[in-house]
């Protein structure tokens, strides 16, 4: 009896053992597809994962539509003059020879203002109209010359001194820019040098000539003043606003050479991203030269004409080592 019971209990666990076998036979790995090695080939979606060349370069695939997104451009390397400049830093002043301070004729109320502050005038416009404390008529207070009206200093009903100046009129057609040199630098700065303004406003440097070097320094910032006059026709150059300055003390013109923005280091080497067929970017060792704020010399790794990633190369740099991670 015990024997029989061994034999059917061996049976069932036979049966139940095939059947499982059946049921989980179908479920395995399947084979490996076409796409599927592809994907593995080419790491993650997006095709930024980082490859190598056969010099060991590092090398990511990114469209020129995501790097236009993330603000990348593009430019071609070539011959620049690279600039050995001087620094300075600067403020916008009024033209002291065309301001003009208005103050009445005699002493007494205002009764009428005309003018107020950033207002355009011609000569003899009125500006206010004053009643003598003398004779008690009304009489006008003209502006002496065309002009900008930059400040004033009366109210009306307030009495107007023939001490103190009611209006200030400045003519902003050209404009002083005022220039600190510290002492050091002195002797490399002279009248007749030509300076680039830059106004910080985005648009383009302005040219302009010392025409003037300060005989004394000032005793709280060490510096000098050196001046340059600019022409204002527009009057987009406004009093009181902060400027820079360079002064251009040698040029020289190099063969190949790459903006500033466009230089970048990756795992200790020096590297500009060169465009390297539709999709590929190259992070391409290179050895660089003399410089100045807008351009690198390229003495080694780059040709002319090669294009490369100019400005936010940064963005190529942050995918190539989110690229390198997933690889890894």
């Amino acid at each position: 009896m015990k024997t029989s019971s061994t034999i059917i209990i061996a049976v069932i666990a036979a049966a139940i053992g095939a059947f499982g076998y059946r049921v989980l036979a179908p479920i395995k790995m399947a084979a490996p597809t076409q796409q599927t090695e592809k994907s593995a080939k080419e790491g993650k979606p997006g095709n930024e994962h980082v490859e190598h060349d056969e010099h060991g370069a590092d090398r990511i695939r990114i469209s020129d539509v995501k790097l236009a997104a993330a603000g990348a451009t593009f430019a071609e390397a070539g011959p620049a003059t690279l600039t050995e400049t001087l620094s300075f830093n600067g403020v916008l002043r009024a033209n002291q020879e065309t301001v003009v301070q208005v103050t009445p004729r005699f002493p007494g109320i205002v009764r009428a203002i005309r003018k107020r502050i950033g207002d355009t005038v011609a000569k003899d416009d009125m500006l206010a109209a004053i009643e003598s404390n003398q004779s008690l008529t009304v009489y006008d207070l003209k502006a002496p010359i065309s002009g900008t009206i930059i400040d004033r200093q009366i109210s009306l009903g307030e009495y107007a001194s023939e001490q103190k100046p009611s209006f200030v009129v400045a003519d902003l057609s050209t404009i002083w820019v005022d220039l600190s040199v510290y002492r050091q630098d002195l002797h490399r700065v002279k009248v007749g040098d030509e300076v680039l303004i830059n106004p910080d406003d985005g648009t383009a440097d302005i040219k302009g000539t010392i025409s003037y070097v300060a005989p004394v320094g000032a005793s709280d910032t060490q510096t000098a003043l050196a001046r340059v006059v600019l022409p204002n026709p527009s009057g987009g150059l406004r009093p009181g606003l902060f400027v820079t300055a360079r002064l251009v003390l040698a040029e020289r013109k190099v063969p190949v050479a790459v903006v500033a923005g466009a230089i970048q280091t990756l795992e200790n080497k020096t590297v500009v991203f060169v465009r390297e067929g539709d999709d590929t970017l190259e992070a391409r060792p290179v050895e660089t030269g003399d410089s100045d704020q807008n351009f690198i010399e390229i003495r080694a790794g780059i040709s002319p004409g090669e294009k490369y990633v100019a400005e936010n190369s940064f963005v190529v740099k942050a995918e190539m080592g989110k690229g390198e991670a997933e690889h890894d």
